[in-house]
């Protein structure tokens, strides 16, 4: 990479390097490790109820405030039909960390309920129901709005719809009375996800050259090639490296933890 890794979604040339585009949300992450713990800090020093739901609901609208104010001014200057347009879009809404809060506001809200109102979450977590049924209908409303991905309403509230949504469906996977708590399957799942996160564009790109047929018609059976051959190549990455490199990690681990317990014992 020419620039340091950390500012990669602010300078990403999409039309020369769609390969590892992708980065993008791994710098937003580390933006948000280098920002929270400092926000934490000063939440903490004099914690109060009304502090936390100002900075939830500021930086929420913000989020909108600021795609808005992008999008009139860097993205709508060039004509919708002109390639322009999308391309802009992209570099100055979807990759950039100031418009992208939305998912990470919304994990963070959940763990702040969890941790500092445990009575909160313990009778939301008893509405499971509630929680799956409200999630698929804000998923569904964002979807819809994403079905024209580069409009000005889906800028908006596109992404914190979508993200409260998610936010709902994960907390009701969690919940003992919810149907989806009791679905199997999740954990390999999330065992893959970090493979196929790292791999997907270029299987999709495999699939495309190599197998054309799946793909050309577009709409959802598109869609089930490119899921279907992702998570195979990420079972085979992860089966092939990450879990033997984990395994070996651990018993690294318990050579280096055994010697120190037996320190501590013997003193």
């Amino acid at each position: 990479m020419a620039v340091p890794y950390l500012t990669e979604n602010f300078r990403i040339d999409y039309l020369h390097d769609q390969a590892f585009s992708h980065v993008w949300s791994l710098c937003v992450e580390e933006h948000f490790y280098l920002v929270l713990p400092l926000l934490i800090l000063l939440l903490m020093r004099r914690p109060s109820f009304g502090k936390a739901l100002a900075v939830i609901l500021g930086i929420l609208c913000f989020g909108i405030a600021i795609r808005a104010y992008v999008y009139l001014h860097q993205v709508a200057i060039f004509p919708r039909d002109d390639d322009a347009f999308a391309l802009a879009y992209v570099k100055k809404i979807y990759y950039p960390t100031h418009t992208r809060l939305d998912g990470l506001l919304v994990g963070v809200t959940l763990a702040t309920i969890k941790t500092f109102r445990p009575i909160w979450w313990q009778r939301a977590l008893s509405h499971g129901y509630l929680l799956l049924v409200s999630g698929l209908a804000l998923c569904a409303c964002a979807m819809w709005l994403f079905a024209d991905r580069l409009s000005f309403s889906a800028a908006l509230v596109g992404f914190p719809l979508l993200a409260i949504g998610l936010g709902l469906l994960i907390a009701s996977s969690i919940s003992p009375s919810s149907p989806l708590s009791k679905v199997r399957g999740f954990g390999l799942i999330a065992a893959l996800a970090y493979s196929t996160y790292l791999t997907h564009k270029e299987v999709i790109h495999f699939v495309r050259v190599h197998l054309p047929q799946l793909v050309e018609s577009g709409g959802w059976l598109a869609f089930a090639a490119y899921f279907v051959f992702s998570f195979l190549a990420a079972f085979v990455l992860y089966m092939a490296i990450e879990r033997p490199f984990l395994r070996l990690r651990e018993r690294i681990s318990s050579r280096v933890a055994t010697p120190v317990e037996n320190t501590v014992t013997a003193g």
